[in-house]
């Protein structure tokens, strides 16, 4: 009982810890939409994230609890209005077919 109330309690909490920019710990994560090597989408409690960098890796993905590890080179984090779908689908679709 004690592990599902706190995680109602995190609900809408997001927090990103990056380290050296070389290691992004995630919390408030609900989805990954995509990644390579070069981007990771992803769908937080804040918005839809685009994680921006080379030789990217997710080591640790955990939805339930709505954490994510990511490994590599990070050069820049991006966020979208969590709230007008229609603007996350173009941008995800548009960037898919670049």
């Amino acid at each position: 009982m004690e592990d599902n109330r706190n995680l109602h309690e995190n609900r809408g909490v997001h927090k990103v810890y990056l380290n050296g920019r070389r290691t992004a710990v995630m919390s408030g994560v609900r989805d990954v939409l995509s990644f390579d090597a070069k981007e990771v989408y992803l769908e937080t409690e804040q918005g839809i994230l685009l994680i921006k960098g080379d030789e990217l890796h997710v080591n640790r993905l955990s939805l339930e609890k709505g954490e994510v590890d990511v490994d590599g080179r990070i050069d820049s984090f991006a966020y979208s209005d969590k709230n007008d779908p229609e603007k996350k689908a173009t941008s995800f679709l548009g960037r898919m077919f670049q």
